[in-house]
């Protein structure tokens, strides 16, 4: 018998309840994983708080600098990233690559550096081509809209019967 109410004083001090500011934040930022937007509203659906504890804690995580709120009942997590380390990268004569990023150092083969390039180089190049593709259509748009402009020209101009005494330009064309 005292063996079980042992276990059950271990189990109550080992499974606390998570503090109300601690499950909105936890909340805010599963919502956040899955891409949708956190309103208090869905802050306190998914963590069953009430509405006016919910504003408090958003309040004051917007305070402590841990949310940024967008629009009335709208927040976001505010991004928050180690202090940038050192870098430097050494290509050697041999092709090999050496990057220094603070206590790490990374040497590299040719082939090795080529492929992370390359991956680096992909969200740019991703841009790159979105913001081409968007130039070439709107200019292939806007040579559209001249074609169509001048083909309507034309044909009212030929549909328009000329004075026979001014001849017909247009025959000539």
């Amino acid at each position: 018998m005292q063996q079980s109410d042992n276990m059950e004083k271990i189990e109550s001090t080992t499974t606390k309840p998570i503090p109300s500011t601690e499950r909105i934040f936890q909340a805010v930022r599963e919502l956040r994983a899955m891409d949708q937007i956190a309103t208090r509203d869905t802050v306190a659906e998914l963590t069953g708080l009430k509405l006016s504890v919910v504003d408090d804690r958003l309040r004051n995580l917007v305070d402590d600098g841990k949310l940024k709120r967008l629009l009335r009942g709208v927040y976001e997590l505010v991004e928050s990233f180690p202090e940038p380390r050192a870098i430097s990268k050494t290509v050697l004569p041999n092709g090999a690559v050496v990057y220094d990023i603070g206590d790490d150092v990374w040497t590299l083969s040719p082939q090795e550096a080529r492929v992370l390039a390359e991956l680096s180089m992909g969200a740019a190049g991703t841009a790159v081509l979105i913001n081409s593709t968007n130039q070439h259509l709107y200019l292939a748009t806007e040579l559209a809209a001249k074609v169509e402009k001048l083909e309507r020209e034309m044909k009212a101009h030929k549909a328009h019967k000329p004075n026979p005494a001014q001849g017909s330009l247009l025959d000539m064309v």
